[in-house]
């Protein structure tokens, strides 16, 4: 039997703050050089979000990560840069576009990343199924939603960290949203998740940016302060 996943909660988020607030400094430098010029790298990840990924990265120590929806790189680049600090682990991406392949720093890549372009529908045998790390930032649709949900989800191991981007940009998820469709499902199976979304948990939020200003920590990355990513152990 598996043992039981760690909830992933308010505690267990600040306390890895604690445990790799001087590693975490030092990625934040290397993310901040990938937003400045020439290449000044379109980010879609909030910096609490971003830095949350990173963390549950390190603490989980992954052997195998997928991330469905890559954009331009920015959460490619945090996922990698834990795998890096972990000294362990291959992220496998999926995008329609290829726009990440001119935004991942060779040097990131190599030896521990692979890149599959097209839909992540339409190549469900090429996503591995000893995945230990999941994260979604892909088509925002409750069509997309119920396909990842009836077909991805029960390939994969109970109990994984599952990180789904823009669900929290209000108090509650707009219907018929992606967002919608994975909150009803968590909530039937009992599923509880995590999310520092400045609007749906301001206080948990606030919290986190103490944190982080305590640790020095509070310099922005980024002006966009949403955070609406979701964050739970797949049922």
């Amino acid at each position: 039997m598996h043992p039981q996943p760690r909830k992933i909660d308010l505690d267990r988020v600040t306390g890895l703050y604690r445990t790799y607030a001087e590693d975490l400094d030092r990625v934040r430098e290397k993310q901040r050089r990938l937003l400045a010029p020439p290449k000044s790298m379109k980010a879609q990840l909030d910096d609490i979000e971003a830095e949350i990924t990173y963390l549950l990265l390190r603490e989980s120590r992954p052997e195998t990560v997928v991330e469905i929806g890559t954009f331009h790189g920015w959460s490619t680049t945090w996922i990698l840069q834990a795998l890096h600090d972990n000294g362990t682990g291959h992220l496998h991406s999926y995008d329609i576009t290829d726009n990440v392949l001119r935004g991942v720093p060779d040097q990131l890549a190599a030896g521990r990343w692979t890149f599959t372009q097209g839909d992540a529908r339409e190549n469900l045998e090429k996503i591995p199924d000893n995945a230990d790390f999941l994260f979604i930032d892909a088509a925002h649709s409750a069509r997309f939603a119920r396909w990842y949900l009836q077909h991805l989800f029960p390939r994969l191991t109970s109990g994984i960290p599952v990180c789904v981007h823009d669900v929290f940009h209000g108090r509650r998820a707009l219907p018929f949203t992606e967002g919608a469709v994975v909150l009803r499902r968590l909530n039937e199976l009992g599923t509880p998740y995590f999310t520092a979304s400045r609007a749906h948990a301001p206080e948990i939020h606030d919290r986190l940016r103490d944190v982080k200003r305590s640790m020095a920590l509070g310099l922005p990355l980024r002006d966009s302060h949403d955070n609406p990513m979701i964050f739970f152990n797949l049922p």
